[in-house]
């Protein structure tokens, strides 16, 4: 071979494997450091899933645009039991330690319902830990098992009560066998195994549980004792068998993995969360200590921005598995959503709930979330992220609405009575039924309300009850308008009849009722028309006329005012009732004639609520109209851009009357504030205004229930007031509360402000 070509082919192939080997470097370090860290990070496992966010709830706003509940971002500490058990690096019990001890240098409390005390010797913090007993239609026991007891079954801690119920009953009807027999007859005794089997059911104790609870959770320190080794070697096996670990320390994590076992066993609701609403520096603190399955939650929470109208306002909560059926059916709810409970928060949840987001994520091997992404909808091609709720204006004014609560407060304090357990006002637009201020007297602040829950619901007081709307109340002699209008429009008496009181009323054999005013001082109204019979209060008056007009015909009077029916406000109220002789006998009871005499002053078995009261005497004096009551005002989109809902009056029935019969009834409340009982509380009221006071015993040991209604300005009606005290005594009494509320509402007409953003905090 020619030397020459040799050599061209040699240097052929060495260019040939300089450019292979150039092309294979290349390749390397572009792998390696161009991309590498890009590859690393695909190399390692990772999880997609997608996951639903919840969207804000829209703002709560009073008729003025000045925002009552609004929202703010809060941080959550959760914790993931699959993270906890399956990672490597980390026990679980070493995690959980380190986490509630940093909670506890940071003064930070974590969810922990175990009922057992946290610290040795431990018992049980409740009579019946594991279930209750009650007894059905058939008298049978029927076991109501506890979170705890349902977890104790489930992990076979405890056996099932229904279970060993049913045994011990099979045993107490087991014919006792020949064997049995022949013992018993020769005196017998059983083996130690059979006398252990014998031996009734006995519940752990609060250590032999937490005990049980150590071995499942596998909850040890070092030296722990081999139980098998240990029975074999015939040697005891410790109750709380943990070995050198603390007491206490086995307690803590016992309890936050009770609550994460129960949730991932028995139920999901709610979910577990260890630590709600931290601070920043708890968040750093636990992520500097790398904790798996620890992981930090941003959500938003409700935020108050007023401490009044608590009852008309409202609170949330998470859906229960009792309410979650109602909720799915409805569509747009995760079990894990939080709702309206009470108040406008429930009632006009539909427009606060936003739509929740939908967004994909993916995490590491240790469960952190390394990228997320929204969705997007494949028909309409929109991003699927959360839109937050509707913002809702509520017709209350919360200047009003506070002065309204101060006076009614400070109004029952200062009442000579020293009865009083609970009190209620209401104050409505007469030409629309907007309320524009609904006072329930004690109150709650909704800031606090979960701290102080437990407090509220075992006070006597009820002050979580809301008396304004479902607080019943006999309507005493301010039903006498009722009884005035139909006596008028029927034609049984005029404006200008006079009746004669004569003291006792003396028509029926019995019942032969007093006027009040002939029983305290023996003395007598005189002649009395229409108007003066309502300044008075002359119940001689009220007999008279209530007898002629007739039970029946009474009751459809009290019906068209509105009394003994819901008034149609959004939340929950109570219908009440009106006496008839249907409802007397509906309770076994004998209706009899003379009983029309106690209706037509507004006792007997009446009962009425505040609200109702006020609806009463709104339709008086706008001339008839019976509008339906209601807290909603308007509705306008999560930017205030747009009004998606816009509140009409509803009239729900019209009260025919003569102008000259409605203005006899309105003179005579007229004449009750200018030269009658309460004169002198409303001297210096800004504006004429017109009252009725009313009184009903509830029993011969305490003092009346008072009652006050009022409207004003008498020319020109635009409020109607309703006031209700327990045991407040004598309605008189309440004058000056109303004269406080009327002058408050003028003022603040005079004073109110211009709201620049409706989405703007107001102080």
């Amino acid at each position: 071979m020619d030397h020459k070509q040799f050599s061209r082919r040699v240097v052929g192939v060495v260019v040939m494997l300089a450019l292979l080997l150039t092309f294979l470097c290349s390749n390397l370090y572009t792998i390696q450091y161009t991309n590498g860290p890009e590859y690393a990070a695909q190399s390692v496992a990772k999880v997609s899933e997608t996951e639903t966010v919840a969207a804000s709830r829209g703002n709560i706003l009073d008729r003025n645009g000045k925002v009552l509940v609004s929202n703010q971002v809060s941080y959550n500490v959760t914790l993931d039991l699959s993270l906890l058990s399956n990672n490597e690096e980390k026990d679980r019990c070493d995690t959980i330690l380190a986490l509630t001890q940093t909670a506890t240098e940071m003064g930070v409390t974590w969810t922990d319902t175990l009922p057992i005390t946290t610290q040795p010797p431990f018992e049980y913090t409740t009579e019946d830990p594991f279930y209750t007993t009650s007894v059905d239609e058939d008298g049978k026991t029927v076991y109501n098992l506890t979170s705890l007891g349902k977890l104790a079954v489930n992990q076979k801690w405890i056996q099932d009560p229904e279970e060993q119920a049913e045994v011990g009953e099979s045993e107490k009807t087991t014919e006792p066998g020949l064997l049995d027999k022949i013992k018993a007859f020769f005196g017998m005794g059983s083996s130690q195994e059979e006398t252990e089997e014998e031996e009734p059911y006995r519940l752990p104790t609060a250590e032999e549980l937490l005990g049980k609870m150590c071995k499942t959770f596998d909850i040890a320190g070092e030296g722990k004792v081999d139980e098998k080794q240990a029975q074999a070697n015939g040697e005891t096996v410790p109750t709380l068998n943990i070995g050198d670990m603390d007491p206490t320390d086995a307690r803590t994590i016992a309890g936050i993995l009770y609550e994460l076992y129960y949730r991932n066993r028995i139920s999901s609701w709610p979910p577990y969360t260890f630590a709600t609403d931290v601070s920043i520096d708890f968040i750093t603190r636990v992520k500097e200590l790398s904790l798996p399955g620890v992981e930090i939650e941003t959500t938003s929470v409700r935020k108050y921005n007023t401490e009044y109208a608590a009852h008309l306002l409202g609170y949330t909560g998470a859906i229960t598995s009792e309410t979650w059926p109602t909720y799915k059916e409805k569509g747009g709810y995760t079990m894990n959503d939080y709702v309206g409970i009470t108040g406008a928060e429930s009632a006009f949840e539909s427009y606060l709930k936003g739509t929740s987001g939908t967004r994909a994520i993916e995490r590491n091997e240790n469960g952190k979330i390394i990228s997320s992404q929204w969705l997007v909808d494949s028909e309409t091609g929109e991003s699927l992220a959360p839109q937050p709720g509707q913002n809702v204006f509520l017709t209350i004014d919360i200047d009003l609405q506070q002065q309204v609560e101060e006076i009614l407060a400070n109004g029952v304090a200062g009442l000579q009575s020293k009865e009083t357990e609970g009190a209620a006002c209401v104050v409505l637009d007469v030409n629309s039924g907007d309320v524009l201020a609904s006072a329930s007297y004690p109150t709650y602040s909704l800031s606090t309300f979960s701290q102080d829950y437990n407090e509220l619901a075992e006070d006597p007081l009820k002050p979580l009850l809301n008396r304004a709307l479902q607080g019943l109340y006999p309507p005493g002699s301010t039903f006498k308008m009722i009884t005035a209008i139909a006596a008028l429009e029927l034609g049984i008496v005029e404006p200008d009849t006079q009746i004669n009181d004569k003291g006792v009323y003396t028509f029926y054999s019995s019942p032969q009722p007093q006027c009040w005013y002939y029983r305290q001082y023996r003395k007598t109204h005189g002649l009395q028309n229409v108007s003066q019979a309502i300044m008075n209060s002359c119940n001689y008056y009220f007999y008279e006329v209530g007898r002629l007009v007739g039970i029946e015909r009474l009751d459809q009077y009290a019906a068209m005012f509105g009394l003994g029916q819901k008034t149609g406000i959004e939340l929950t109220e109570q219908a009440g009732v009106v006496a008839s002789p249907e409802f007397t006998e509906s309770l076994g009871g004998t209706w009899y004639e003379g009983n029309i005499l106690s209706v037509a002053i507004g006792q007997e078995s009446t009962q009425v609520t505040p609200i109702q009261l006020a609806n009463y005497i709104a339709t008086l004096v706008n001339g008839g109209t019976r509008y339906s009551t209601h807290l909603l005002k308007t509705v306008k989109s999560n930017d205030f851009s747009q009004v998606t809902y816009n509140y009409e009056p509803k009239v729900v029935g019209q009260v025919e009357m003569e102008e000259e019969n409605r203005q006899a009834a309105m003179e005579g409340m007229l004449m009750l504030t200018t030269e009658g009982s309460v004169s002198s509380a409303f001297k210096d009221v800004p504006v004429s205004v017109g009252a009725k006071t009313g009184s009903a015993q509830v029993s011969a040991q305490t003092n009346s229930n008072a009652v006050f209604v009022c409207f004003a300005p008498y020319d020109d009606p635009q409020i109607a007031v309703a006031i209700a005290v327990e045991h407040g005594g004598s309605g008189s009494e309440l004058g000056k509360i109303a004269a406080q509320i009327v002058t408050a509402y003028f003022s603040v007409q005079g004073e109110q402000g211009t709201i620049t953003q409706e989405n703007t905090l107001v102080p």
